[in-house]
C-alpha cells in the first residue's frame, strides 16, 4: 500500500445484511394499477432502466427510487440484468418480477448509489452466480446467500466519492444513447417523408439485393483460434442483442476479410430475432445467420434504412414459416422492392442523412471508449486498488 493510500480510512468488513435493506417492505393495493418495471426492459449493465408499464398489481417484487434491482434467475443474473431506479414519482411505489432482489441503503451506513455499482461488480457477481441452486434452466440464488455475503465497505464519503466517480462516467454514456435516439429518429422521419409520404411516382424500382449485397456468415465452430494472439470474439445474434460478452465464443482471425465486422458495419439478424442494426461493439467474426451489409454503389444510409423500413415484412415471413426458427430467404430480398431516385437527388439526400448516419458512429465509437474505461476502473475502485474521496 502506497503512503498515500494508508491517509485513507481503512475498509470494514460486513455482511451486507448489515448494511444494506434486502427486498424492504412496502404497500401495494392488489388489483389497483402501478408502474410496471419487467425483466425484459432491464438491459444487460446498464443502470437504467429502458420504460416501464402500467399494469394492476398482482404480485412481485416492490421498490421506490433509490433501490437497485438485481435479476436473480439464469440467464438474466449471468447476463447484467441490473439497474438503478430513478424513473418513479417521490414516494411512488413500483413493482416488477418476483425474480428480482431489492436492495436500498441503510441512513448513514451505505450509499444508494454506491449500493448499485457494488451489485454489478466482480465481488457481488461472482458469488452469486456461483451460489445459484436449482434446477437446469431455472436456477437462481437465494435471499440468504446474498444477505449473509461478507466483503470489505469504504467509509460512507469514499462510498459516496466512487459513487460520484462511476456515475459521472454513466452519465455520459446515457447522453451519447439519448443523442443516438434523437439521431434515429430524425433519420427514420427523413427517409419516410422522402420515400413514403412524398415519394416520385417516376421514380425507378429496383429489389433490395440490388442496391447492396448480404454476406452470410460463416459457421464459426468451423474456424477455431489456433493461439491467444490471432482470435477474435464470433458475432451472434445473442452479441447483436446484448453486446461481446465472457460467454461470447471465438474463432480464428485468420478468415477472409470480408467476415470481419468493425463498429458501424450494417448487420442484419436474418434468423430468430431479426434485426437490423449499426454495430456498435468491437471487431469480431460474422456467425451464420447473420448478414453483413455492404454497397459498392449506394451510400450506408440508403441500404441501411431500406433494409429496415422491410424489416417488419420480413417478421412477418418469418413467423409463417412452419419451423421451429423463422428465418428469411434470399428469394425475400429479391422481393423487395426499393425506390430509386436519381443520382441528383441521392446525393441531395446524401448530404443530409450522412452526417446523422457518420453522427451516431462516432458517438458509438466514444461509448466504446467510456465503456472500457467503465469497466477497468469499476473493479480497482471496488477492490481498493485505486482510492478516491479522502
Amino acid at each position: 500500500m502506497s503512503k498515500a493510500q494508508k491517509d485513507y480510512l481503512p475498509w470494514k468488513e460486513c455482511k451486507l445484511g448489515d448494511v444494506v435493506e434486502i427486498n424492504p417492505t412496502e404497500i401495494l393495493i392488489r388489483g389497483e394499477p402501478a408502474k410496471k418495471i419487467a425483466m425484459e426492459l432491464l438491459q444487460p449493465f446498464t443502470k437504467k432502466v429502458a420504460g416501464y408499464s402500467i399494469e394492476p398489481f398482482n404480485g412481485g417484487m416492490k421498490f421506490r427510487n433509490g433501490d437497485t434491482i438485481v435479476a436473480r434467475i439464469t440467464p438474466s443474473l449471468e447476463n447484467g440484468k441490473t439497474a438503478y431506479i430513478d424513473i418513479l414519482e417521490k414516494n411512488e411505489v413500483a413493482f416488477g418480477s418476483t425474480e428480482y432482489i431489492v436492495l436500498r441503503e441503510k441512513k448513514e451506513i451505505s450509499d444508494k448509489q454506491f449500493i448499485y455499482y457494488f451489485s454489478i461488480s466482480g465481488d457481488f457477481r461472482d458469488m452469486a452466480i456461483l451460489a445459484m441452486t436449482g434446477s437446469s434452466g431455472r436456477q437462481r440464488v437465494e435471499t440468504d446467500v446474498v444477505r449473509n455475503h461478507a466483503f470489505l465497505l469504504p467509509p460512507l464519503p469514499e462510498q459516496r466519492a466512487i459513487a460520484g466517480v462511476l456515475s459521472s462516467l454513466d452519465d455520459k454514456i446515457d447522453l451519447l444513447h439519448r443523442q443516438n435516439k434523437t439521431l434515429e429518429a430524425m433519420a427514420e422521419t427523413l427517409f419516410r417523408q422522402w420515400f413514403v409520404e412524398e415519394a416520385d411516382e417516376e421514380w425507378e424500382e429496383k429489389p433490395l439485393s440490388y442496391i447492396a449485397n448480404f454476406l452470410n456468415g460463416l459457421a464459426c465452430q468451423k474456424f477455431p483460434p489456433q493461439n491467444e494472439i490471432e482470435k477474435l470474439p464470433v458475432l451472434k445474434i445473442r452479441e447483436l442483442n446484448n453486446g461481446i460478452t465472457e460467454a461470447s465464443d471465438w474463432a480464428t482471425s485468420n478468415v477472409n476479410q470480408e467476415y470481419i465486422v468493425d463498429l458501424g458495419d450494417i448487420i442484419f439478424a436474418w434468423s430468430a430475432s431479426l434485426m437490423v442494426k449499426i454495430w456498435d461493439g468491437e471487431k469480431c467474426v460474422l456467425n451464420q445467420h447473420l448478414f453483413k451489409v455492404t454497397s459498392e454503389k449506394y451510400p450506408k444510409w440508403f441500404y441501411l434504412y431500406w433494409t429496415k423500413h422491410h424489416l417488419d415484412e420480413f417478421i412477418a415471413i418469418s413467423k409463417s414459416h412452419a419451423t421451429t426458427m423463422g428465418h428469411i430467404k434470399r428469394k425475400d430480398l429479391d422481393n423487395a422492392m426499393v425506390l430509386l431516385p436519381s443520382n441528383k437527388e441521392l446525393n441531395q439526400m446524401t448530404k443530409i442523412m450522412e452526417p446523422i448516419v457518420e453522427k451516431k458512429i462516432k458517438n458509438y465509437q466514444q461509448l466504446s471508449i467510456l465503456k472500457k474505461f467503465h469497466d477497468i476502473l469499476l473493479p480497482k475502485l471496488m477492490n481498493g486498488e485505486v482510492r478516491v474521496g479522502r
